[in-house]
């Protein structure tokens, strides 16, 4: 699928042709040759995002344009993980966890955000080589989505973070697949290239900076602590 060059802080996820679903400020569906996972310095204060990433796409050297993800995490922890035409690269940091308790405990949550949120802490770009439908590209995302929370919850307690983000790409040119849930062979590939891509970049960043115990033990974080009332459907 797509071919990784890091470069100057700044990953290129290059794949021509490829159409991508993206989740984060610059989210929807695109075709684009490449996408970008860019890292950026502590105290970063920018606003204008889509400029930003397209400076620091020109700095770093890269000629070809698409869209980017932030993260807070130095693309030397950035770990990549392949299976059967799905690859996948992650960048995980936990300073702004978020934990979702199965019995919640009705106190006022602490850290809601209604204003443009930190750069991404866990970032995923993940992509296959077979044609995939609008409609299961967004199954594929699913998919991701879910073992990423899955593994990060098993190695931390924690569901992920505050701005996680996501970028999934399908080639157009590939053999097609109806389907992308976990039970094919599209979906399987790729809970097992996220898992893995996962756990090697959080063990390169705990190496570093060790996770924190709890979300109330982090700089910034969210419990999910309020209750939902029930309905009859």
């Amino acid at each position: 699928m797509f071919e990784t060059t890091i470069r100057d802080g700044v990953l290129q996820a290059k794949s021509p042709g490829a159409r991508w679903l993206l989740t984060g400020w610059s989210g929807g569906y695109t075709n684009s040759d490449a996408v970008y996972n860019v890292s950026v310095p502590e105290g970063w204060e920018r606003t204008d995002l889509d400029t930003y990433v397209e400076e620091r796409r020109q700095a770093a050297g890269f000629e070809t344009a698409g869209p980017g993800l932030l993260t807070g995490v130095e693309l030397q922890h950035a770990a990549g993980a392949a299976r059967n035409g799905v690859r996948a690269v992650a960048t995980v940091g936990l300073s702004n966890p978020a934990s979702l308790p199965l019995h919640p405990d009705g106190s006022e949550p602490a850290g809601l955000i209604d204003t443009a949120p930190e750069p991404g802490t866990i970032n995923l770009l993940v992509g296959t080589d077979r044609a995939l439908e609008d409609g299961t590209l967004a199954t594929l995302l699913a998919a991701v989505v879910e073992a990423k929370t899955a593994t990060v919850q098993a190695h931390t307690g924690f569901t992920g973070t505050t701005s996680d983000a996501v970028a999934v790409a399908t080639d157009p040119a590939g053999d097609p697949s109806a389907f992308a849930g976990s039970a094919t062979a599209v979906g399987d590939a790729a809970r097992s290239a996220v898992r893995r891509a996962i756990t090697d970049s959080l063990a390169s960043r705990m190496a570093e900076s060790p996770p924190p115990e709890t979300v109330e033990a982090a700089d910034a974080g969210i419990v999910t602590s309020q209750d939902a009332a029930p309905f009859d459907p």
